[in-house]
């Protein structure tokens, strides 16, 4: 499955109501190191069936950036239970990135 686009309003559904632990990237157009994290999140969405990924635009869900104290990006952000399991700042591997999951 391809990641999600999480907005304010599918949110809650996606991602607090989910019955699977949530990988959240949050990211803008304008930022490098994010668009050299975006294929990484991708293939990771799409080779993990037991988790789920969304996509969360910083400037345009201000809201849920503020939300989760998003003051860099990329942060990656894994929920589980509706709860932050995991966080972590800038450019990784994908190891590290699957070793947040």
């Amino acid at each position: 499955m391809s990641a999600i686009n999480i907005t304010k309003e599918n949110f809650q559904k996606e991602v607090m109501e989910s019955g699977q632990p949530v990988l959240l990237d949050f990211w803008a157009s304008w930022c490098g190191p994010c668009r050299m994290v975006a294929p990484v999140v991708e293939e990771i969405a799409q080779e993990r069936t037991d988790i789920k990924v969304g996509k969360v635009n910083v400037d345009e869900q201000p809201e849920l950036a503020s939300r989760f104290q998003v003051m860099s990006i990329p942060t990656l952000v894994v929920i589980k239970d509706g709860k932050v399991a995991n966080q972590a700042v800038g450019a990784r591997p994908k190891s590290q990135i699957l070793s947040l999951l």
